[in-house]
């Protein structure tokens, strides 16, 4: 299928963004780039501005010109500051994302979501150590508030949104030391996450990344009492990649027909990291790297299967 680039059609309403966020005082330490890069892979690769396919441009591209007209109105609204650095993200802007949240955290430095967000960005740029320094501020921020219900910017189907603030502060900062290798700290984070009343998918969610962590620290037995409760008859709304991976885990599910059934790359990145983590704790390495080798010649380099798949590779043999 042809794709479109979103910076090729969009450039007019871009352009708007980057002459509203001049006031963003830019300092947010990330590498000179070429024009159309938005990142360096922990490979060392260039990554590119992603494409989008053309029957989500449209729905995407109104959604971010709403979002422009919004902020025009008032650009010191916190819910539209977001929306522009979220709406901008799904178009593949995750740089230009990434400095209109840092405006946000000039304009509304005690505003936990402005750092939750920018740090979610953090991570798509790889830059790991910022998007734990922006969760840890959030957390900071939000200690003695009362948690919020997060608006999904892509709705599943029941347009039923599934976490929260501080659920997602604590699942991304999680996942920002799992990418790093540090897994003891992975742990601790997806801990304080389980504490919290999460909904069926963010419990999934959190639990897919809280075992995989436990048994890579040794702590098999409390990986499977984590996991020992689910079973394949949950309803989810959207994270169900998620629990056939907990169910393949437990042994109940074929891990050899999962791929057959993805749907999408995201799918794809999300099934491969996992399973290729399976093969890995299960003792059969190279079968992992192989397979998560394969998800980074995919090249859909947003996902965070293939973050952790590229961060598998750059680490092989220290991990």
């Amino acid at each position: 299928m042809t794709t479109i680039s979103p910076f090729l059609k969009t450039s007019c309403y871009l352009l708007l963004i980057a002459l509203l966020a001049i006031s963003c005082r830019q300092r947010y330490d990330l590498p000179v780039l070429p024009a159309g890069a938005q990142a360096i892979s922990l490979l060392g690769d260039t990554l590119k501005t992603p494409v989008i396919n053309p029957s989500d441009f449209d729905e995407y591209n109104n959604n971010l010109l709403q979002a422009v007209m919004d902020y025009r109105t008032d650009p010191e609204n916190p819910d539209y500051i977001i929306w522009l650095g979220r709406r901008t993200a799904y178009l593949g802007g995750y740089r230009e994302a990434l400095n209109i949240f840092t405006e946000g955290v000039y304009k509304l430095p005690e505003d936990p979501r402005m750092y939750r967000h920018r740090g979610h960005r953090y991570i798509t740029l790889r830059q790991f150590d910022l998007a734990i320094r922006d969760f840890e501020s959030a957390e900071n921020l939000m200690r003695n508030l009362p948690d919020q219900v997060e608006p999904d910017g892509l709705p599943n189907e029941a347009g039923i949104p599934t976490s929260t603030l501080k659920s997602n502060v604590w699942y991304h900062k999680g996942l920002a030391y799992y990418l790093k290798g540090d897994f003891e700290r992975a742990v601790e984070a997806y801990q304080n996450a389980l504490e919290l009343e999460l909904t069926e998918d963010m419990r999934i969610a959190t639990l897919y990344w809280y075992y995989m962590a436990l048994r890579r620290i040794g702590k098999d037995d409390d990986a499977g009492r984590a996991i020992a409760d689910i079973t394949p008859e949950m309803e989810l709304f959207e994270n169900d990649t998620y629990l056939s991976l907990i169910l393949v885990f437990k042994g109940v599910f074929d891990p050899e027909r999962l791929l057959e059934t993805a749907e999408d790359a995201l799918t794809n990145a999300t099934l491969g990291y996992g399973l290729g983590n399976w093969h890995y704790i299960n003792g059969r390495q190279d079968r992992a790297y192989e397979i998560w080798q394969d998800i980074y010649d995919s090249g859909n380099w947003p996902a965070f299967g293939f973050i952790a798949a590229e961060a598998e590779l750059a680490g092989k043999g220290r991990r």
